[in-house]
């Protein structure tokens, strides 16, 4: 069983609101709300409205993540991937969207154009030590635990 989390929306535009797809789907599609189609030209970004706003409770966050299937297909990738839309915003959710591709993109009124996430967060309590706890893997960084 998948908890759930009540957030109140606002819908503004004239789209259904975000949904999962499939029952195991974690990400539900957010659909752009323009009122002319803005052509994304190749190496270039813009921020697309969606019309909705949130009330999201605290202790939660809304993620927006990339649809995997516009950025193998198109190369339009979320730029921050994931943003984080913050409990205490209530504003409109925007989507920075990017043209990784060749070719320029036309995003229509409707068309989904990322995905989100609602994800508990935690508020770190630091404790400041003067030694770590030893890992295995110690200070070793990037590709470090690929090859051997």
């Amino acid at each position: 069983m998948v908890d759930k989390i009540k957030i109140q929306v606002i819908n503004k535009s004239n789209n259904e609101l975000p949904k999962i797809e499939t029952i195991g789907s974690a990400g539900l599609d957010i659909r752009a709300f323009i009122e002319e189609d803005i052509i994304l030209q190749p190496s270039k970004y813009c921020l697309v409205s969606t019309g909705l706003y949130f009330s999201i409770p605290i202790g939660y966050e809304c993620q927006i993540r990339s649809r995997s299937g516009l950025s193998l297909k198109n190369g339009i990738i979320v730029l921050n991937s994931p943003g984080t839309i913050d409990s205490d915003y209530r504003g409109e959710i925007k989507v920075l969207l990017m043209n990784l591709s060749d070719e320029s993109f036309t995003i229509h009124n409707g068309d989904r154009i990322a995905q989100m996430v609602f994800s508990k967060y935690y508020i770190p309590e630091y404790q400041e030590v003067d030694i770590l706890q030893n890992s295995d893997r110690e200070n070793n960084g990037f590709g470090s635990t690929g090859k051997k």
